[in-house]
This record gives C-alpha cells, sequence and structure tokens, in this order.
C-alpha cells in the first residue's frame, strides 16, 4: 500500500541540485513527483520516481548520498477540503503526518505522506475505502 521515495541530502551550494538531476537523466529515471525541504547548508530533495530502487543503487554509487522510505499516494478528488477531510481521518485515529506534499495531476489531487504508523494508517485507508496508489501505477499518471 505504500511507495518507494527518494531522500537525496543536497548541500545548498550551486550545482548539487542539478548534478542528481543530471544522474537521473541520464539513467532515464522518470521524476513522478518531487519537493525540497532546506535548511541553511542542506536540503532534503525528496522525489517519486519511476524505477526507485534502481535510481538509489546509481546514486549511491555516485557518492550521492541517499535513502529509501516507504510513504502513501493518495488519490482525491480535485475538490476544495478535500485533503483536509482526508488528513482528518488519520488525525482522528492518532496518527501523526510526519511531511506531506501533493499536486494536482489529470484533474485527481495526489497526496504523498509519510506517518509514524504504517500499519495503522493502512487499516484508516481501507476502512474509508481511500484510493491508495499502486508503486507500479504511478508512471499511468
Amino acid at each position: 500500500m505504500t511507495v518507494h521515495q527518494l531522500s537525496i541530502f543536497v548541500e545548498n551550494r550551486q550545482g548539487t541540485l542539478i548534478k542528481v538531476l543530471q544522474l537521473l537523466k541520464e539513467a532515464s529515471v522518470q521524476l513522478i513527483a518531487s519537493t525540497i525541504a532546506d535548511t541553511v547548508e542542506y536540503g532534503i530533495y525528496r522525489i517519486i520516481c519511476s524505477e526507485p530502487q534502481r535510481a538509489y543503487s546509481m546514486l549511491k554509487e555516485q557518492g550521492i548520498s541517499v535513502a529509501l522510505s516507504d510513504v502513501f499516494a493518495i488519490e482525491l478528488d480535485d475538490e476544495v477540503g478535500r485533503a483536509a477531510d482526508t488528513l482528518t481521518l488519520f488525525s482522528r485515529e492518532g496518527i501523526n503526518i510526519a511531511y506531506m506534499y501533493s499536486f494536482l495531476l489529470n484533474g485527481k489531487g495526489i497526496l504523498v505522506f509519510r506517518t509514524d504508523n504504517e500499519e495503522l494508517t493502512c487499516e484508516v485507508i481501507r476502512k474509508a475505502n481511500l484510493k491508495f496508489i499502486p508503486e507500479k501505477d504511478l508512471s499511468k499518471y
């Protein structure tokens, strides 16, 4: 029920993000979604991509500091308040959202997030009949 996300640690200086993007391009890895959270010295570049395992191995081989983690990807109707309603379901169960990013694609909202309780999150998704996006389907969007 989860998808793989790469978290790439990039130094906040000119050229470091371009290096990562160029490596992914050369490996023919398609970016599906991405976000950067930065601090003064470093940023965490989180991406959902085609072939995350291969991308992870390739970046590691190139000396890039990268981690692979599981996150949830849920499809929502493109309606005002839909994300708030969905996240409320998790909050009511005491699930903490560690971070989240979202985007609109083909008339649907896509919500990507990580929680502190994967098992309970899966249970909430099932009970609420939320449409999770399997990793094999991500590139179809």
